[in-house]
């Protein structure tokens, strides 16, 4: 039997912008996505740490340092909110005590701060 897993997480980004008229989506500096083991037009799920909103949407290229949730998501965050973004992956069950993520812990400036997994 397969269960879904966590598979990689960006641990309190900051929010640097929110465009409400925007297809949708979330703008991710792409050297982060790629330390984090995900992959632009992947479905990501964002929690916002101060207000608590949780949403889904997918990841488009950003530039250096940005997370800028777009469209809808944009009524969910302000600049300078702090959030988690993650993705899944399925594995099959007997793997699922040796499965490590990948997880990237950020600093205020979006920089990394450390790397798990």
């Amino acid at each position: 039997m397969n269960i879904e897993v966590l598979k990689s997480k960006l641990h309190r980004a900051t929010v640097t912008q929110t465009i409400l008229d925007y297809e949708g989506s979330i703008s991710i500096d792409t050297e982060l996505v790629k330390k984090a083991g995900m992959h632009l037009w992947e479905k990501v799920e964002i929690f916002n740490i101060n207000n608590g909103a949780r949403l889904a949407t997918y990841i488009i290229p950003g530039k250096k340092g940005e997370f800028c949730l777009n469209g809808a998501a944009a009524r969910l965050a302000q600049p300078g909110d702090k959030i988690i973004v993650v993705s899944y992956t399925w594995i099959d069950e007997k793997d699922a005590d040796s499965w490590q993520p990948k997880i990237v812990l950020l600093n205020d400036d979006n920089s990394v701060k450390e790397i798990k997994g």
